[in-house]
């Protein structure tokens, strides 16, 4: 692995912090699927982590919750605590586990409680500022790529012991 240097304007995954940060951003968030808009705000908190790109948190008001349903089963992440998922329903089209959220964050992610954070990789498209977000590798993480963020990025074969 070797780090990419970010030139003007960028972020290193590598100069994030472990552990992970939570912090607010206004930047203008979408998110589509089945050709409709899911989510939208410029509201929202983003988590950032060493060696894994952005993910980002949208308040619940500002996501069509009509179009989500609790899913089945949870995980656990020792920095934020247990998280439940939702599966996704646009019209004729679902996903199993297109998003999570924390309805009992560990108290330094207390902000985003019960704020939705989505896969990229199941959504048609997501957008930060107008820019389509490139998926992180596997199907774990859920990261969001933009041209602003440098990687190499986790998530990917053989980065499981990074």
């Amino acid at each position: 692995m070797k780090r990419i240097e970010p030139k003007a304007g960028q972020e290193s995954v590598w100069d994030y912090p472990r552990p992970p940060r939570l912090e607010q951003t206004n930047k203008h968030l979408k998110i589509i699927f089945n050709g409709e808009i899911v989510a939208e705000t410029n509201r929202a908190f983003r988590v950032l982590e060493t060696s894994h790109p952005p993910v980002y948190y949208f308040p619940p008001e500002d996501v069509r919750m009509e179009l989500l349903a609790e899913a089945a089963g949870a995980s656990f992440c020792e920095w934020k605590g247990s998280a439940g998922y939702y599966d996704l329903r646009v019209g004729d089209k679902s996903i199993k586990n297109a998003g999570w959220f924390y309805a009992s964050p560990t108290r330094n992610f207390a902000e985003i409680k019960n704020y939705v954070a989505f896969y990229p990789s199941k959504m048609d498209a997501c957008y930060v500022n107008d820019e389509l977000v490139k998926t992180q590798e596997g199907d774990f993480y859920g990261g969001w790529i933009t041209s602003e963020i440098v990687g190499p990025f986790k998530g990917g074969a053989g980065t499981f012991g990074w």
